[in-house]
């Protein structure tokens, strides 16, 4: 089903989704709607289930009912593959970085460019093509490496998590989510990576991010959802909101739930 074209557009969606764990009711009525050149803030208490629902969104869980939606569509994801084939990509919180293989490779890992070897033998890595795209997607992020050819783990925490975003930007065509990407930085880090976030949007792609920086994230986003109990209780423009409004709907909602 395509979502109504006089609707702003949507980059994904999740609508009244809900999800049972066994005798865990891990979502009822949860709802979130990104749109391209958006940052979302998808924020909660834990157990709220933030994560389940990025993981539906991912392909990684399907929904028990509800409506998954991407670049307008409704879809049906049963796996990552799917997902990433709709556009979508995620930044986690461990980042899903290769520490011994460099800048480059982990740019290209699973998606390794092989050009055709002497007389249609066996492929060898585009070596030179995949470093120019890695440096052009690093250059259009205002990202700043001392090298390219260094293995991840002699950068600092900052410039990975910057990696791991980057990498995600040059796959996506949709959208990007953002687990907690900020946690274990620093004060100055932590700045850039929402800056990041900014830049991403500013390309036309949604993003979602869950994270409990409440004060940062209240700074870099445009709106913000809150879960509680499985339920979205909460979206409003990140303008409108304090940082005491947030925690108070997070963790004692006093409200009606649909």
């Amino acid at each position: 089903m395509v979502i109504s074209s006089d609707s702003e557009p949507v980059a994904i969606a999740g609508i009244g989704i809900s999800k049972r764990f066994g005798h865990v009711q891990a979502l009822t009525n949860a709802s979130v709607t990104v749109h391209p050149g958006e940052v979302v803030a998808l924020l909660g208490d834990n157990g709220a289930g933030k994560s389940t629902f990025v993981k539906i969104l991912l392909g990684i869980y399907s929904a028990d009912s509800g409506q998954v939606v991407v670049n307008d569509d409704e879809v049906e994801l049963a796996s990552i593959q799917d997902a990433q084939r709709r556009g979508v990509e995620a930044v986690h919180q461990d980042l899903a970085l290769a520490p011994d293989l460099s800048v480059v490779d982990n740019f290209f890992l699973g998606h390794e460019v092989i050009r055709r070897g002497p007389l249609g033998h066996l492929g060898i890595l585009a070596r030179k093509s995949m470093r120019g795209d890695a440096a052009q997607a690093l250059r259009s992020l205002a990202i700043e490496l001392p090298s390219l050819e260094v293995p991840v783990r002699e950068l600092s925490g900052g410039q990975r998590q910057a990696i791991a975003i980057a990498r995600a930007v040059m796959w996506a065509r949709s959208v990007v989510l953002l687990d907690e990407p900020t946690a274990a930085l620093g004060a100055r880090q932590s700045e850039i990576v929402c800056q990041l976030m900014r830049t991403v949007a500013s390309k036309g792609l949604g993003v979602l991010v869950i994270s409990h920086d409440l004060p940062r994230i209240l700074q870099v986003a445009d709106s913000v959802s809150i879960l509680w109990r499985g339920n979205t209780v909460r979206t409003a423009p990140a303008a409108d909101l304090t940082v005491p409004d947030i925690v108070a709907t997070m963790v004692g909602y006093k409200g009606n739930v649909a």
